[in-house]
């Protein structure tokens, strides 16, 4: 396999945060932990990509709820897409964390937009789908 350098510009805090995980995991290196995180990324992105048809999830959202104006952007959000959120909890973590639990149903491409338009906006920090089919149950 042809391998490719590449630098990265990350916060001392994140990259102390990674090496503490690497360290915990028995990586041998920074490069083979950022293969693995980006096989994983490479891997979520698909897995999101392929959601089609009619679907029942969870969104869970962890943002900085100091970001000016970020609160108000993701209720904005949560209305414009009303028909497709079912639920809401939110809980503060600490003065300026807050985490967010989103019940949704609807058509998988529209449940995956949802995300996507949460996912991007600045100051949110982890956004996670899980979805499944009604008919499941």
């Amino acid at each position: 396999m042809e391998l490719t350098r590449i630098g990265v510009s990350l916060p001392s805090d994140l990259l102390e945060k990674f090496d503490e995980i690497l360290g915990k995991r028995g990586y041998s290196s920074r490069s083979e932990g950022i293969r693995d995180a980006i096989r994983n990324y490479i891997l979520h992105y698909e897995w999101m990509s392929n959601i089609e048809g009619e679907r029942v999830g969870v969104i869970t959202l962890l943002y900085n709820h100091e970001e000016h104006g970020l609160s108000e952007t993701l209720t904005d959000i949560q209305h414009r897409f009303i028909e497709n959120i079912n639920s809401s909890i939110h809980v503060h973590i600490s003065k300026d964390l807050c985490l967010e639990v989103i019940l949704v149903k609807g058509e998988g491409k529209v449940v995956k937009e949802v995300t996507e338009t949460m996912m991007a906006q600045k100051g949110v920090e982890q956004v996670k789908l899980i979805t499944v089919p009604p008919e499941r149950f």
